[in-house]
């Protein structure tokens, strides 16, 4: 499926209001802001990106994951 510009731009909003709000965010286990995260879905010619919502006791997202699974079937190991 190929991702227009607009919907990187959509993207590059919504993780800005994360960093906004304070929410952690990582790629691949490492904080990164949401310019880069938007970058390696761009940059990325094969592969998905899992999301993985951390929620805190009251509801709230506390932190954003982004994880390469594609990569992880490449090295024969799981998430």
């Amino acid at each position: 499926m190929k991702i227009d510009e607009r919907d990187y731009r959509d993207m590059f909003t919504e993780l800005e209001k994360y960093e906004k709000r304070g929410i952690n965010i990582l790629l691949d286990g490492y904080h990164a802001s949401a310019l880069q995260i938007v970058t390696a879905h761009m940059i990325k010619e094969e592969g998905t990106y899992m999301r993985d919502y951390v929620i805190s006791h009251d509801g709230s997202i506390e932190e954003l994951g982004f994880t390469d699974i594609n990569e992880h079937d490449r090295a024969g190991t799981a998430p």
